[in-house]
């Protein structure tokens, strides 16, 4: 693939969703993008009724929604944490490892983590590139402990945030103080299918 900074159309069209859709308030706008098909006729009813997935996927054949969640962002600060990261870590892995491999890293860590999260909860409207963003760093982690360096010139520091940042979560505490509804099983998805990723890529090529 030739094609360079993919990082960045991911940005754009992350802002772009959460511009017009006015960060998810719009669900009209946001439904062909959310896992689950939703019957926007019911919407003014004042409730959301979700298809199944069967319905969504092997009926209606919508397979892009296993992706598109991840594009849609609830808030600034979710869009703005999210988009900082994608920028940061994206560009150094196309930069060191290619835009094929940080383009096949997105699409496989998107499916997974969207797929944790609608698997082992009960059925919403969830979004947000944080999967992928765990899938980079756990991808960046094994890498770095195969070549044994700093390859992608991050503190170790920040694999130990961010992995208790998800302990957090699983522990309610991120709702405590404000953060919202917090995806994460989708976090879990992403670091465990980032991690897998790692190993295979570093057993088909070597890193140095």
């Amino acid at each position: 693939m030739n094609i360079k900074n993919i990082h960045l159309p991911i940005i754009l069209i992350a802002i772009a969703v959460a511009l017009l859709s006015n960060f998810g308030s719009f669900i009209s706008i946001i439904e062909p993008l959310t896992f689950l098909k939703i019957d926007t006729s019911r919407l003014s009813l004042g409730y959301i009724s979700y298809a199944t997935f069967d319905t969504t996927y092997f009926i209606n054949n919508e397979w892009w929604r296993l992706i598109t969640p991840m594009i849609v962002h609830f808030s600034f600060a979710h869009l703005a944490f999210n988009c900082l990261w994608v920028y940061v870590l994206g560009s150094k892995i196309e930069l060191y490892d290619g835009s094929f491999l940080f383009f096949s890293l997105v699409i496989v860590s998107s499916i997974t983590s969207n797929f944790f999260q609608y698997y082992f909860s009960d059925p919403s409207i969830f979004g947000g590139l944080s999967g992928v963003i765990y899938a980079m760093l756990g991808y960046c982690m094994i890498i770095e402990l195969e070549v044994k360096n700093n390859r992608y010139e991050l503190p170790p520091a920040i694999y130990l945030f961010m992995i208790a940042w998800m302990i957090l979560g699983f522990m309610g505490v991120l709702d405590l103080f404000g953060f919202g509804s917090v995806a994460n099983y989708a976090h879990l998805g992403g670091l465990i299918s980032g991690l897998i990723f790692a190993m295979i890529a570093k057993s088909i090529k070597p890193f140095s």
